[in-house]
């Protein structure tokens, strides 16, 4: 009897052992397993920490408007628009259903009335307008958003309007949404406007109009500053949501779950996944400088080459960081002019002589080429300089 006991407890040992690791498997691909595709990486390595189906092509419906709060931000930062300046509504604005501020055609807001109307409320209306400001057409704008979908190096994306109401043959994926996640929150200022979860426009009219985020996280999860709802027949519940907690920055994307309840709890579960089991270490800043670069025929000798974001390297939960190795390469031989956010230099970082962060770094400033008379007294005082 001792024997047939030492027999069968064997066998359910030998069991725990060879079920443990695919149990643990299983709980992680039950992170969102009632939604199409899915997606969690950490935001600035963009280390994938789960997924599923991520390179499948679908329906993003307003997540679509991550990528026109790209373009937004970009033309802002390049000063092509201010956040005080007004923005008319065409007919053509004002005609689009769906979510909307209920612009009238010829009413203005400011840029920043219109960010919010869009960050907060998804508003299609709010969306073309901005467009047609930035670009002077919607189909202009959609051209610029290709284009940089194409700059960010992703494949499985096609837009054919800004606001992500149903049209053939514009899709997206939850890896691409990561990746244009990833891209808009380099523009740190954005989260005040998907961050904030109720807000007001045309106040002290007698139209004042509520804003309530659509995304209730922001509200009921601590962390969540972003991103981006949507929702279609066709695409059902899609969420690309962001939180950050104790200096981690994670992103989130489901697409087409069937209820807002579900969207909201896997993507809580992704959340709870990432902060539970990984931990960031900061190493710069965004905006710091790494090295200074000449630059030949400008207005100025040189420039800094800035970091374009924050540079962290994730590891898991009680893990130390060794054997890193950081590189800085800088570009060599720059003429003016140039621009401020142009690459200049990579920074490059490696963990056992595997590349773990690779990241561009920016002009500090634009450059101007000098006027002639410039060059000819810097060129004068060369030869005039005493030895």
């Amino acid at each position: 009897m001792k024997k047939g006991l030492s027999m069968i407890i064997s066998i359910f040992l030998l069991t725990m052992l060879i079920s443990s690791p695919v149990f643990a498997a299983e709980t992680k691909t039950e992170l969102a397993s009632d939604s199409k595709s899915a997606i969690l990486i950490e935001r600035d390595t963009g280390e994938i920490l789960y997924d599923k189906n991520s390179h499948e092509k679908l329906p993003p419906a307003s997540m679509t408007k991550i990528m026109t709060m790209i373009l937004i931000m970009e033309a802002i930062e390049q000063k092509k628009i201010a956040l005080n300046e007004k923005v008319r509504t065409s007919e053509y604005a004002a005609s689009m259903g769906g979510s909307q501020i209920f612009l009238e055609p010829g009413e203005e807001m400011t840029t920043e009335e219109m960010l919010r109307g869009i960050a907060i409320g998804s508003a299609n209306d709010a969306s073309v307008a901005m467009a047609e400001k930035i670009a002077g057409s919607e189909e202009e704008f959609v051209k610029m958003m290709n284009k940089k979908v194409s700059d960010l190096g992703l494949k499985d994306t096609k837009f054919q309007n800004v606001t992500g109401l149903p049209e053939n043959d514009h899709y997206s994926s939850a890896y691409d949404m990561a990746i244009m996640a990833k891209e808009l929150l380099r523009h740190e200022e954005i989260t005040k406007f998907t961050g904030t979860y109720e807000s007001y426009l045309r106040e002290n009219t007698d139209k004042k109009f509520w804003l309530v985020n659509t995304n209730k996280l922001v509200k009921f999860y601590p962390g969540v500053d972003g991103l981006k709802t949507g929702f279609t027949s066709e695409a059902k519940f899609c969420l690309t949501a962001t939180a950050k907690k104790n200096g981690m920055r994670v992103i989130a994307v489901v697409f087409g779950a069937p209820s807002t309840k579900v969207r909201n709890a896997q993507v809580s579960k992704m959340l709870d996944y990432a902060f539970a089991q990984y931990v960031t270490h900061p190493l710069y800043k965004k905006g710091q400088s790494l090295g200074i670069v000449k630059v030949s025929k400008g207005d100025t000798k040189q420039i800094n080459a800035l970091t374009n974001e924050s540079i962290s390297v994730l590891t898991k939960k009680g893990e130390k960081i060794e054997h890193l190795k950081k590189s800085v390469k800088l570009k060599e031989n720059l003429k003016a002019p140039i621009k401020k956010g142009d690459e200049i230099g990579k920074l490059t970082v490696k963990k056992d002589g595997k590349v773990i962060v690779e990241s561009k770094l920016v002009s500090s400033q634009d450059v101007k080429q000098a006027s002639w008379w410039k060059l000819f007294k810097r060129s004068f005082g060369m030869f005039t300089k005493t030895k």
